[in-house]
Parts: C-alpha cells; structure tokens; sequence
C-alpha cells in the first residue's frame, strides 16, 4: 500500500494530541495534518478509564486548553465530561476529521537522505499493515502502557473465591453494591475510587503500604461564581486561570524551600478533615509534600467517607490472599468480595513503538530531553511530556507554541531538518524525574531520559521559566543544527 504523506503528523488523540493540532491548524494553517489514534474515538486517557468517579485531580480551569475555557461549576471534572470537552475542541477547531482512528503505530523512522519520518502501523481489527510519511512528528501518545497497567502478582492469589481487577481495565458490568471492597493502594486513583465506591458497596477498606498526602479542595468555584455576576465569563476564566497557576506554584515552591513547615500544614489540614476516632497514623507519609504527587478530594469527599465509616484505611503489608479475602502480615483479616489492584502503571514510550533514526533503534535512556520538548540527535521531532506538579497540560499548550514557532522559523529560512545537538557534552549521571519517590517512576528509572548539566537539556517542572523558553527565547539558539533541502541523487549517481 502507498504512503500516505503530512507535513506534520501527531500521534495522538488525548489532551495533548487534539491541543496541539489546535495550535497547528491556527497559527500553520497551510501545513497539511494528520491526527493518527490507535482508539476508535478522541480522549485518551479520559476515553479509557472508565472505573468510578475518574475525574481530574487539577483544576479545570488551567488543565483545559487557554484558547477553549472550560466554563464550569465544578473545579475538578469527570472524566466523561472532559473527553466530551476533547471531541468538543476538535469540532470547534475543525480537526476531527483529521484524525485517523483505529490507527496502532509500530515504528517510527527517520530517513536522513529523504529527510523524512516513515511510519509503520497497523489498521483496524485484521491488523492491516498501513504506511505514512511526514517531515515532522509531534508525539502526544503519552508515557504509560495503554494495554496494561501495573499489576504485581501477590502471593496465593488463585485461592481468592472472587473477582480481582484493576481500574486500567474495569469491567463494565461490575457490580459493586452492597459487597465488601478492598482497594490497594494509596494514589491518586484509590483516593478517587473510595468515596465511589463507599456510596453503594457494603463497606470499603483502602490497603496502603504507606500513607499519601491528601488535600481536600473545594468541589465549586465560589468566587468565580460571585465575579461571574459582574464581568464577562471570558475575563473571569483568565483571571482564575492566571489564579490558579501561581497558586499551584507557590504550593510546589513553598513545599520545595521549607518541606517541614508544609509537611505540618498539610498535616493539620488532614486532621481537621477527619473525625476523632480516626487514627492520623493512616494519613502520615513518610516522605517529604511533592517527592510524590499531591492527591486531591474534591470537597473532601474520601474524608466523609471515612468519617462516615463506610471505608476504613489500613496500613500494611499483604501476606497472602485467602479464599475469603487478604491475610496481612500484622495478623488482621480483611475480607472482600472483590478487590481492586490500584497499584499504578507501566511507563511505555511512543505507545510501544520502535523508535529509529536510519534503522538504528534509539535508546531514550542514553538521550537527553532538549527545553523538555524534543530529543537529543532526533530530527524534527517533538515529544509532549506534561507537568508532575502541575496541570499537565500547562506543558502541552506551550510546546505547541513552541511547535508553531519552530515550524515558522524553517519555513522562513528555507530548513527541512532541525536537530537538538550536544556540543558541549553536557550529559550527567541524572536521570529525568530521579527527584520523585513515585513507584511508577522508581520502577522505571532505567528507561528515563538523562538530564544535562545545565539547561536547555534539563527538564524543569516549572511553568514560568518553560512558558519563556518556549514561547519567547529564540529558535536558533546554536544548540539546535539545521539542515536545507538535501539534494538527492539523480538515477544515474544511485546506479554509480
């Protein structure tokens, strides 16, 4: 089958995919674009996850997109709201039909004689082998494992008489009502899933290891509400916005500079959360706010839950599973009926795909990240990777700023090829994240990028001096090597 060709081709329809072809369609409206999606419909992650009460843990005012407001009531949304919002911003931007779906890439490769990216991937259920060629890739695929999330196995779990399942992949009739619940783990996922679950189930037990910092929000902006009644919708949205984002940051700088002082804060904003019988013992982490990102409760929502009684947070190590439940090794007993395997996930990269650049395969582990964006020696490549510690998508507006920007700048100089190149050997030993205590990110360290000495090969995590470096330092910065128009040899010179 023939090649398909783009100027630019993204891969990706979540979040980051659909923002960044917005930015695309708007600011290089003569480029032709391709959206490639291995799902049937747009969302991502908001399509795939599908377990109770999935919502956002940052506000919606800064996770949405800065050129579409998210006009809403709620500071946290739910999940099928914002993959509604997604398909939304496609329609509205007149992108969707340029999104092929059904679409797994396999291989990405880049071809320095044709200067050009050829893409392997198979369509549809029959697997149909289907090529595309583009001069540019911006991979918004994510950084985990679609198909499976992290699931340790744990020991004598075969004699467990019900169901176990993890919320990567929740089934769609599960019944939950009025049955006993154990959830294991203490994430971002766990906190959302006990209060959802504690509606309807007989009683829910969280099962941590260790405690997570928790921090109950308020579920409605009151005071964009009041400034709603006085002043047009779209100023209230960028003054909440802007709100919002140095909020954050101070929260995150503040943790970094004095840790005791906000490991205190938090804590008694915990305590004040809870009732006295419960033991602040389950609510204590060991580590410092922010080497693990912060769990939010939208109007304390896991909170009433456990106050209520209707859950209950045990702190442990797992034994063995039983016929009946989970044995721990403190000597407790706890049953269920079901169990859910909250445990996280798997780092993948490029959804799985090879990654090669003239049929040699690329090790991201022996690569650098250049402004957080593209990748050390690969051409005309960008790679979306969002904030940890703040709305991820923050990340995904300014590089496709920053996209724009770079694909302008060729145009206007008559370049075909850019490459983040190391000339002054500024690799360390550091790798991308090394920072964050996260099981997700400890489990995956061998395969993180490395971090450079100093910037433009560092990863930040902060906005303010990303949002520059993006949107405002210059393009050519003797760091990134261009290239024009190859000449390519005439039959006659192949033949030779």
């Amino acid at each position: 089958m023939a090649s398909q060709h783009f100027d630019v081709i993204i891969i990706g329809a979540g979040l980051s995919g659909i923002g960044t072809a917005c930015h695309i369609a708007n600011e290089c409206p003569e480029k032709s674009l391709a959206i490639i999606e291995r799902r049937d419909t747009m969302g991502g992650t908001w399509d795939l996850f599908r377990y109770p009460g999935i919502r956002s843990d940052s506000d919606m005012v800064s996770f949405g997109f800065r050129f579409k407001p998210w006009f809403s009531d709620k500071v946290l949304a739910r999940g099928n709201d914002i993959q509604k919002y997604v398909v939304e911003t496609a329609k509205e931007f007149q992108i969707k039909d340029k999104v092929h779906f059904g679409v797994k890439v396999t291989e990405l490769e880049w071809c320095s004689t044709e200067q050009l990216w050829k893409i392997t991937a198979l369509k549809g259920p029959a697997q149909t082998l289907i090529h595309y060629t583009c001069s540019f890739i911006a991979n918004c695929s994510g950084f985990y494992n679609y198909d499976h999330g992290y699931r340790p196995s744990f020991p004598n779990e075969q004699a467990f008489g019900g169901e176990i399942v993890h919320p990567q992949k929740w089934p769609e009739n599960l019944e939950t009502r009025g049955k006993k619940v154990v959830v294991i783990g203490s994430g971002a996922t766990a906190v959302t899933l006990v209060p959802a679950l504690a509606k309807d189930a007989e009683h829910v037990t969280m099962l941590q290891r260790s405690p997570t910092y928790i921090m109950a929000l308020p579920d409605t902006d009151k005071m964009s509400l009041f400034m709603n009644k006085l002043m047009p919708k779209s100023w209230v949205f960028h003054f909440a916005r802007k709100r919002n984002i140095l909020f954050q940051r101070a929260l995150y700088l503040t943790s970094l500079r004095w840790p005791n002082f906000m490991r205190k804060f938090m804590l008694r904003h915990v305590k004040k959360q809870l009732a006295p019988h419960v033991d602040m013992k389950h609510f204590t982490p060991s580590y410092n706010p922010w080497e693990q990102r912060l769990c939010a409760a939208p109007d304390g929502d896991f909170f009433d839950a456990i106050n209520s009684g209707q859950a209950t947070v045990a702190t442990d190590q797992i034994e063995c599973f039983t016929e009946s439940g989970i044995q721990l090794k403190s000597g407790e007993a706890l049953e269920a009926d079901i169990i859910v395997s909250a445990t996280g996930l798997n780092i993948q990269w490029f959804g799985g795909a090879k990654l090669k650049v003239d049929d040699v395969e690329v090790n991201l582990a022996e690569k650098m990240a250049y402004k957080s964006i593209m990748l050390q020696d690969i051409p005309n490549f960008t790679w979306v990777f969002g904030y940890t510690n703040a709305p991820w998508t923050l990340k995904c507006d300014i590089a496709g700023q920053y996209l724009c920007r770079l694909l302008k700048h060729m145009d206007e100089h008559q370049l075909k090829v850019a490459t983040p190149v190391d000339l002054h050997n500024s690799a360390s030993e550091d790798r991308m994240l090394q920072e964050l205590s996260s099981g997700y990110l400890k489990r995956s360290m061998a395969i993180m990028p490395k971090q450079g000495k100093k910037e433009p090969w560092r990863v930040l995590m902060h906005f303010g001096k990303d949002k520059k470096i993006l949107t405002e330092d210059p393009i050519d910065d003797g760091i990134l090597a261009f290239d024009k128009e190859a000449a390519l040899p005439t039959t006659k010179q192949k033949a030779a």
